[in-house]
């Protein structure tokens, strides 16, 4: 039964604790980028773009885009983390030979990164909510509600990021992935202008598919303090049932690539 329902035991925390202390001996870097990209599109973007666009359903553009970069930072950062992270430590550095030299397992491994995946979408979305809080464009205290489920987020985009790891023979093919599947999220998913403008069947497509539409409607509902109670527990259902299949389907994936 465990060959095909891989389970990872409280061990994978051990994981998680050392991605976590790596990732503070180089906080000075790590901590930058969620700051700065923040200020950066509100900006050129909120303020300098926003400024000609006007306000969107009574919301001025800035306010608007504000979620959304909430959510794009949640991807970036768990997807990046276990697709280009992941695969320079298990096939650069060897660390997922000596971590299953000990008792670990593949699956408290592989566990245990994804749950840091899910912990820096936590960590840059917690430190962008500062930004925009500062910035005045998001609802307090709704907008705080924005940091437990960053790690929900951030565990999906991990999830997914790990089954590409999975399949990815070399490191160079993690930018098919990357082009081809973020990029057109970070565009269409109701990230800088509204779902409603897109066409009936590629409305229903994003809200059917792309797992950042899901994120952005959460994190818009959340910061606007706009709750359309079916549309928000819909999203929020879809993306904690994708997100407990992928957990387990990219466990096993990457357990059938290190077992030879």
């Amino acid at each position: 039964m465990r060959r095909y329902f891989p389970v990872p035991t409280r061990l994978a925390w051990k994981v998680w604790r050392r991605n976590r202390d790596v990732f503070f001996k180089t906080y000075r870097v790590n901590f930058l980028p969620p700051f700065i990209e923040p200020v950066l599109y509100l900006l050129a973007l909120g303020y300098g773009l926003g400024m000609f666009v006007g306000d969107i359903g009574g919301v001025p553009y800035v306010s608007f885009i504000a979620p959304a970069l909430l959510a794009i930072s949640m991807m970036n950062a768990s997807f990046f983390e276990c697709t280009y992270s992941s695969f320079v430590r298990m096939y650069y550095q060897k660390t997922y030979d000596a971590m299953v030299a000990t008792p670990l397992s593949i699956e408290d491994v592989i566990a245990g990164e994804l749950l840091w995946g899910a912990t820096r979408s936590l960590i840059y979305s917690s430190a962008m909510l500062v930004v925009l809080v500062a910035f005045g464009v998001v609802a307090l205290p709704s907008s705080l509600l924005v940091i437990p489920f960053s790690f929900l987020a951030g565990l999906l985009f991990s999830g997914i990021a790990m089954c590409f790891t999975a399949v990815s023979p070399t490191i160079d093919t993690l930018n098919y992935p990357a082009f081809l599947f973020i990029t057109p999220m970070f565009l269409f998913s109701g990230t800088f202008f509204p779902l409603s403008v897109l066409p009936g069947p590629i409305q229903v497509f994003a809200m059917a598919v792309l797992p950042l539409a899901q994120v952005v409607t959460v994190t818009r509902s959340l910061t606007l303090a706009e709750l359309s109670p079916v549309l928000f527990l819909y999203s929020l259902a879809w993306i904690a049932s994708v997100c407990t299949v992928l957990f387990f389907v990219s466990i096993h994936l990457m357990k059938r690539r290190l077992v030879i």
